[in-house]
């Protein structure tokens, strides 16, 4: 068996209904590679190496869960890439889809790289912990709307799928749970490029309690910002508000 690390924020589930809810979330979208972020015991793998016609590749940091993973299931052997997520290459040349029980303590900055590799990744289903999934698929007006809101949403359809509870973890975290799917987006609004869009957000966010015109007065000309859209927060902007004024901001 396998011994279970803290140090690694391992919750591993164990509730077989909620495995296959996120495999028939996962089969909603047509797919022929997929990486699986996180494999630790193997409760999703197990469906997903029945999958057919599928190129499965897994990602696991923990060398014991990886030697139990490949001696449970043999036909894992040289599909498991044994390193942190955060520090591997895109795993296939062609395009592939994303699943996982995504470690909590690092689950933002799996979101993160994965939207640097979006090019190559039109379809993630995730479970994250639920106060994340909540802020990932917020929309506009809400209280948990913020950076990862806006830059995830941008890009992707964010669907919140269900919630898992804590009962469905060996061991049960602290929290609850939540899964939610994400969809490559067609219909990317124009903005004046990438980095003044995430420059403007994050700003706009850093000091969310103030409204827009002095969280992102450094952003402006005086003249840009005499626009009464600069008298909300960021909190009350949609995606759409945030692209629309990159083509305002300073290019210097």
């Amino acid at each position: 068996m396998y011994t279970l690390k803290k140090s690694l924020g391992q919750h591993f589930l164990k509730d077989e209904n909620i495995c296959r809810k996120i495999i028939d979330a996962l089969q909603q979208q047509s797919f022929t590679q997929l990486l699986e972020v996180g494999p630790g015991g193997g409760a999703i793998t197990k469906y997903l190496i029945q999958l057919t016609d599928i190129d499965f590749k897994a990602v696991e940091l923990d060398e014991e869960k990886v030697a139990y993973l490949q001696a449970t299931y043999p036909e894992l052997r040289n599909k498991i890439i044994n390193q942190s997520f955060l520090d591997i290459d895109a795993p296939f040349v062609d395009s592939f889809a994303v699943i996982g029980n995504f470690p909590y303590n690092i689950s933002t900055q799996i979101l993160f790289k994965v939207l640097d590799w979006r090019q190559q990744v039109p379809w993630i289903v995730g479970m994250f912990q639920k106060e994340v999934a909540q802020r990932v698929a917020a929309k506009e007006g809400s209280k948990v709307y913020g950076v990862i809101s806006v830059l995830i949403q941008a890009f992707y359809k964010v669907t919140y799928l269900f919630d898992v509870s804590e009962n469905s973890f060996n061991p049960p975290p602290k929290v609850k749970s939540g899964v939610i799917s994400l969809t490559i987006r067609n219909d990317v609004p124009p903005m004046l490029s990438e980095k003044h869009f995430f420059t403007l957000v994050k700003a706009a966010f850093n000091q969310r309690r103030k409204t827009l015109r002095n969280a992102t007065r450094s952003l402006f000309t005086d003249e840009a910002l005499q626009d009464d859209i600069f008298n909300k927060r960021a909190e009350q902007l949609s995606i759409d508000d945030f692209a629309r004024l990159t083509f305002n901001m300073k290019t210097s």
